[in-house]
């Protein structure tokens, strides 16, 4: 069984619907329903900068990731932030994550940017074990100031 990594599709959203409750499951977090539809709405936005690639395997969506462009004051092309990635947890350690990542990664080398980056918190163990193939941790600390 190999896993395909496309753009999301319309006929996609009752999948997405369940990895994206799983995803804020595992992150012990809700958004209101108004913000997980505002959500949908912008991956399924061309003109909104904020990407969805869904991971497939033998027809049923098992991931997904969001990205976007980022502008830069340290780079002509700016960054790509990979800003989430979900995998159902019975297609773990299959590759789904990794081909979720590479997508991301081709994208970002196709826009020229000059760096690819996520974020991840420090006791997500399974998800780091990926990461690390990749590069090891910054050493950034991310500070976030919640406004209202």
């Amino acid at each position: 069984m190999s896993t395909f990594v496309r753009p999301i599709q319309v006929s996609d959203k009752a999948q997405w619907l369940v990895l994206w409750q799983g995803y804020l499951d595992f992150y012990k977090t809700s958004v209101a329903a108004e913000q997980t539809e505002r959500t949908w709405t912008r991956i399924m936005d061309p003109d909104f900068n904020m990407k969805c690639a869904v991971a497939e395997r033998d027809g049923k969506v098992i991931g997904f990731t969001t990205y976007n462009l980022q502008n830069s004051t340290w780079s002509p092309n700016g960054h790509c932030y990979l800003e989430d990635l979900f995998v159902d947890p019975a297609a773990r350690g299959t590759g789904a994550g990794r081909a979720l990542i590479d997508y991301v990664k081709a994208f970002a080398l196709e826009m020229k940017c000059s760096r690819l980056y996520w974020n991840t918190d420090a006791d997500n163990d399974t998800a780091r074990k990926l990461y690390d193939t990749y590069v090891l941790e910054s050493g950034k600390r991310q500070y976030r100031v919640q406004l209202p």
